[in-house]
């Protein structure tokens, strides 16, 4: 008590609050300073200090706090002194402290600090007091103790003078352990010492203690110039200190143990690298880029891992002096003062200067770039990822720390910082602002004021946040290449499954999309900070505008449903002369249309599409489609599933695509780098004439589909399913490997035997699957030792899947209608039991003992399959939880005695049974060659008698038949199709899809596998296929909409005439324009037809639109024989050699009299002899112009007589006689080239 006596009498309160106020101080004194004082006295600490009074060291702190106040009169009594226990214990919340603060100031601080940051807070104010005693923690850090605990501090400008002292803190931040800028792992929080600490001294004030021969070792200080010249003649014992301008502090390193940090001292243009041990502490927080300094007590060592150099090394007695003048001494320079040729001249100008690409590089838009060395000051806008150490300064200005340690004190938004020697970057990474600053080894970063805003805390990017930086000192890859790896890691957190880490997945990513984009092997530390002229994995980098860009499935699917109508343009779905089209005309060409965009803008620009800045790139899973959608594999990440078009490379000689029939593909996590992205419109519309199409309320309903076409070989495994490992082990190839490290062995199983416990696998979905649910499952240990009975099967053809009335799996609202197919397979052995599931392990010997037929019917969950089953491939069916052969036993069809009956055994297939592909099944090529299907070509089939074929065809063409008469909102279901194959000879295929799932992949370009189609003859004698219920489509091959198709073969004229083969309707013409028989050109109605003049001629008509029709018939002679070629439409203006203009003048010459009919031949059957216009006509069709060389494509007409009779007139005499009449032609495309 007499001790807070003396304190009270020593500032006499005004009142009761100021004397507990005092009382607080000197009890929080005696219980948590006191013992910390006169406990063990650090090596530095001083007696004076270690010796001090309860009384003298509270005195000391009331008249400091007073000090520091803005009003000095009184006692800050709402301020608390707070142990660093209760602070770490209680403070969950960023705060800051100020004790000379006022409340507006407080206020303007705030404000001035929300104004800085946009959507940031102003870090709250607390009236706390912090003293304690500033001593050095693990690591090099400073910490705050007192008798409680301690707290780690922060500090800007910290001095060694502070240590082992006690001191108080007027103006600090706490920033807890979950806020922003912190580590989660780390316990409590840290301070940030905002203004120097005030040393508590109620003895002498402190100077600068000079350790054991400082004097004498600054007395005694060389320049930089001179110390050059002591590397070169290294003498045992000697010691030197140096003096100098700080020109770079390289970060502080722990390599096996050791604990150091490197500098360089300046004098002018020369540079001497000194290397630090002991010193860590005082060099890292005290030593900054500018000051000059005096190293003292330095010795000569050998650098071993530079290359031998010699280099000046710190000693146990070395000193740090900061803000030193050295008085250099008056001498005369002699040649032998010259530095040696280790000492380089400092000067970046290498570094400066953008180098010149090469040639390949420009070819391939990948340059290579250097950068620039600089220097930056400025401030923390935005935190990208802490783990991964990215920034945004000046909220324009990247800043990447990956390629130096992790920071203690991460940064923080609103942080100022100051950067030198750190690298400027343009444009490494389109994913990154344009502007990068870059660390390495021999940057230095320094937080110059803290933040004065809170934050929420950041979305970790990844559950191992900070992997990837310690993927780059492992793999050493370049910046670009990191960068973009942080893009993905951040992109693939919200899409890629749980199960995943997103930054070992990212990785591995861009390992695969950058190849030779790596690393330059092992990092040389000693190099990057000591040698001159600098050279670091960040003096070059790679600059790729054309990066890969990362696009979840969602976000794929919604802006082509977007796009498709926001950049759609109806007029340019209809085809050249559009405006003459009638309406019904213009309504089926809108019927159906797509729109293709490659992955790869290079492939196929498209101008004004925002898809198609970069190439895309897709993440996710294979699965089988679910009951709702079409009948194609899927593909899905966490946001959504799109369906897909697959093909693959067939493994037989000669190669070629093929369907999918591959079931290991299913639960793979795949990379996809090239496909093609297909949006189908369907449009229903009335438009009454072409003048009308900008108005929509003419257009009844429209939808889209979205889907994608790509082939298997252009797909990366990221994650393989077990299936998939086992695959790719028979193959002989490595496997992608699962990201999680986790190998998958193929193992010999035997029936009844057991296996040990499984790791985590992939399954494929289940009956139960939905769209939200994960595709990866974490399932039993010993599911897969349950047993299992499978026999293997060999699919010889596959019936169509539709909707068929089974009476099995009814929903409501389905009216009985389930999905169904079928396919008839050749069984290749028994039924084999096993003691767990084989999947696609090897074929074994016991199961092609037999052979037989079977009809496996699919329905419902289980017609999921109908995409990866095809003709002619190898399966093991596997009922799974049974050991009883006879549910893989069909079901065989009874009948009467007597009567024989040539019909397979059923099997209807169960929703949990599994069906894996065998590539390498026993005697492959006997069942292939005994079992091979006859596929025909196009040019086969119109020479075939067959009624239902099986053939393979290339898309040409496509228009939707509307069928009005439904009730169902979909009313396109009827296509008609025109195929061809490599000679050019086509055919149409019509399709009745009414009741039948979407089939995706129909457009021009594709081949087709067309099963069980039936051949059909026209009324004109024209060959078609139609489609039935048990015909299927397998799209075998994928091509694009730009693909060139083969040209229709040449026909000569005089041949082509005479031929009895009637199925060659479409080919070329070369030939000479004989003469004109005919031209019409008419105003017409364009809802009936009529003639159009001011008004529709027809009585029951009332439409006011009409369009401009034309048609001319002509003679061609091509050396064989003549034809009549019909010209209509859009043809017949280039045909009369018009140019534009005078074609729309001839029109508007026509608006009165409705339309005029042209004989060059003979006379004009509607216009006498005076009509200028029949002249002009006349005079165009008998010019040269027209009587030209033309090349044609053309149909035949197939229901032309081959004779006709005539007659002729001769004086009073008539003739009757039989020609043959003339080939008949229409001209469906006129070559102008």
């Amino acid at each position: 008590m007499e001790l807070l006596q003396r304190v009270l009498d020593q500032f006499t309160p005004s009142g009761e609050a100021e004397a507990l106020w005092l009382k607080d101080i000197f009890t929080f004194i005696t219980e948590h300073i006191q013992p910390v004082l006169s406990g063990p006295a650090p090596p530095a600490a001083d007696d004076v200090i270690t010796g001090v009074c309860s009384d003298q060291l509270s005195v000391c702190v009331v008249k400091k706090i007073k000090e520091n106040m803005s009003v000095t009169h009184t006692l800050p009594v709402s301020y608390r002194p707070v142990s660093v226990s209760e602070l770490l214990s209680r403070q969950h919340l960023a705060c800051v402290s100020n004790l000379s603060w006022s409340t507006n100031q407080q206020r303007a601080w705030a404000k001035e600090a929300e104004l800085s940051l946009p959507g940031h807070r102003a870090l709250p104010r607390v009236n706390l007091l912090l003293i304690g005693c500033l001593r050095e923690g693990r690591g090099g850090e400073w910490r705050l103790t007192d008798a409680s605990g301690s707290v780690r501090c922060e500090c800007l400008s910290p001095s060694p003078l502070w240590l082992n002292h006690p001191v108080f803190l007027p103006h600090w931040n706490y920033i807890p352990h979950n806020a922003p800028g912190q580590d989660q792992d780390q316990a409590g929080g840290y301070l940030e010492l905002i203004g120097s600490p005030v040393v508590l001294c109620p003895g002498p004030e402190l100077g600068l203690a000079a350790g054991p021969g400082g004097g004498a070792g600054l007395s005694r200080a060389v320049g930089v110039r001179e110390a050059a010249g002591l590397l070169q003649n290294r003498t045992r014992g000697q010691r030197v200190s140096v003096c100098g301008q700080v020109g770079s502090v390289c970060p502080l390193l722990v390599v096996a143990g050791t604990t150091f940090f490197c500098l360089s001292l300046t004098d002018g243009s020369l540079s001497l690298p000194v290397l630090v041990k002991s010193l860590c502490v005082v060099g890292t927080q005290c030593v900054c880029v500018g000051q000059s300094v005096c190293v003292t007590a330095l010795r000569v060592c050998v650098l071993r891992g530079w290359r031998g150099n010699n280099i000046l090394c710190a000693t146990d007695q070395s000193e740090i002096h900061t803000n030193y003048t050295h008085t250099p001494p008056d001498y005369t320079h002699t040649p032998s003062d010259t530095p040696p040729p280790l000492m380089m001249s400092h000067s970046d100008d290498d570094d400066c200067d953008e180098a010149e690409p090469d040639r390949d590089s420009v070819q391939s838009a990948v340059s290579m770039k250097r950068s620039r060395v600089i220097s930056y000051q400025g401030t923390v806008t935005e935190v990208v990822s802490e783990g991964a150490g990215l920034y945004v300064i000046d909220g324009k200005v990247g800043l990447c720390l990956a390629y130096q340690p992790t920071l203690r004190r991460k940064l923080r938004a609103g942080d100022c910082v100051e950067l030198h020697h750190v690298h400027f970057l343009y444009r490494p990474c389109p994913d990154f602002p344009p502007s990068m600053l870059c660390t390495c080894l021999r940057s230095s970063l320094r937080v110059t004021a803290f933040s004065r805003v809170g934050g929420s805390p950041p979305d970790s990017s990844c559950p191992s946040d900070g992997v990837l930086p310690r993927l780059l000192l492992e793999k050493n890859t370049g910046v670009s290449g990191y960068l973009w790896t942080c893009y993905l890691s951040s992109q693939l957190t919200h899409s890629v499954m749980k199960q995943q880490c997103v930054c070992v997945l990212s990785w591995k990513l861009m390992e695969c999309v950058r190849k030779g984009g790596g690393g330059g092997g092992r990092r040389d530390i000693y190099s990057e900070m000591l040698d001159e002229p600098h050279t670091c994995p960040l003096t070059q980098y790679h600059a790729d505008p054309a990066v890969h860009q990362y696009i979840s499935v969602s976000e794929l699917s919604q802006s082509l449903q977007s796009d498709c109508w926001s950049s759609l343009s109806l007029s340019s779905l209809l085809p050249s002369g559009g405006s003459s089209l009638t309406r019904s005309q213009i309504n089926t060409a809108l019927a159906w249309s797509c729109r293709t965009l490659t992955s790869d803008p290079q492939n196929n620009p498209q101008s004004g599409d925002r898809l198609r800045q970069r190439p895309l790139l897709l993440v996710g899973v294979l699965e089988l489609p679910s009951q709702t959608s079409e009948p194609a594999l899927q593909l899905r990440d966490r946001t959504g599933a799109v369906a897909c078009v697959v093909t693959e490379t067939r493994e037989e000689e000669g190669g070629g695509q093929r369907a999918a029939f591959n079931t290991a593909w299913i639960g793979c996590l795949v990379c996809v780098r090239q496909f093609t992205m297909v949006t189908e419109r369907f449009i229903q519309s009335d438009f009454p004439s072409y003048q009308h199409l900008d108005q929509d309320k003419y257009i009844t309903h429209k939808h889209c589909r979205v889907y994608l076409q790509f082939s298997l070989d252009h797909l990366h495994i990221l994650s393989p399913s077990v299936a998939m490992v086992t695959h790719l082990q028979l193959k002989g190839e490595e496997s992608g490997g699962d990201v999680t490290g986790r190998k998958q062995t193929a193992e010999e199983e035997t029936e009844g035997g057991q296996t040990a416990g499984r790791k985590r696998r992939r399954e494929e979905p289940d009956s139960s699957h939905s769209a939200s649910s994960s595709v990866t499952m974490t399932t039993d240990p010993g599911s897969d030792s349950q047993p299992s009975v499978s026999m293997v099967i060999r699919v010889e053809r596959k019936e169509g899947v539709a909707w068929r009335n089974t009476g099995a799996e009814l929903k409501e609202g389905e009216a009985g209608l389930t999905l169904c197919f079928s396919v008839r397979a050749a069984v290749i052995g028994p039924v084999v039991s096993w003691g767990r599931d084989p999947k696609n392990r090897p074929m074994t010997e016991r199961e092609t003992e037999k052979e037989g037929k079977v009809v496996l019917v699919f329905s419902g969950v289980s017609a999921r399959w109908f995409p990866l089953l095809q003709p002619g491939s190898f399966y093991r069916l596997i009922a799974a939880n049974t050991q009883d052969p006879s549910v893989l036993i069909g079901c065989g069809v009874s009948g009467r005695s007597g009567v024989e009956l040539h019909t397979d055994s059923t099997l209807q297939v169960q929703p949990d049974w599994r069906f894996h592909t065998l590539t390498r099944p026993l005697l492959l090529h006997t069942y292939r060659q005994a079992l091979s299907p006859s596929v025909l070509s196009v040019s086969e089939l119109l020479d075939c008698r067959s009624e239902l074929v099986c053939f393979q065809a290339l898309v040409s063409d496509r228009i939707s038949l509307n069928d009005r008469t439904r009730d169902s909102g979909d009313t396109h279901t009827g296509v008609r199709l025109t195929v061809c194959d490599q000679t050019g000879r086509s055919l149409q295929v019509y399709l009745d899809l009414s009741h039948t799932p979407y089939p995706p992949g129909l457009l021009p370009g594709n081949t087709l596998l067309l099963s069980a189609f039936q051949i059909r003859l026209s009324r004109t004698g024209s060959v078609y296929c139609s489609y039935l219920p048990v015909s299927s489509i397998t799209v075998v091959s994928l091509g694009d909409t730009s693909t060139v198709r083969p040209p229709p073969p040449m026909m000569h004229l005089g041949v082509w005439a005479t031929s009895t083969e009637q199925r060659c309707i479409l080919g070329q013409v070369k030939g000479h324009v004989v003469c004109f028989l005919f031209l019409q050109l008419q105003w017409s109605c364009s809802l009936c037809g009529s003639l159009y003049v001011q008004c529709c001629s027809s009585s029951q008509c009332r439409s006011t639109s009409s369009v401009f029709q034309s048609k001319a018939k002509l003679v061609i002679d091509d050396g064989t024989g003549e034809a009549h070629v019909w010209f209509s439409g859009a043809l017949v203006r280039p045909l009369l050699g018009l140019a534009d203009s005078q074609w729309e003048g001839l029109q508007r010459a026509l608006r009165v009299r409705g339309h005029i009919k042209v004989y060059p031949r003979g006379r004009s059957l509607v216009c006498d002899s005076d009509d200028s216009l029949l002249h002009f006509l006349l005079c165009v069709c008998s010019s040269d112009v027209v009587c030209r060389q033309l090349s044609l494509t053309c149909r035949k007409h197939n229901n032309q007589r081959s004779e006709e009779k005539k007659r002729f007139s001769r004086g009073e005499r008539d003739f009757m006689t039989r020609m043959t009449r003339p080939l008949q032609l229409t001209c469906l495309h006129v070559d102008t080239h």
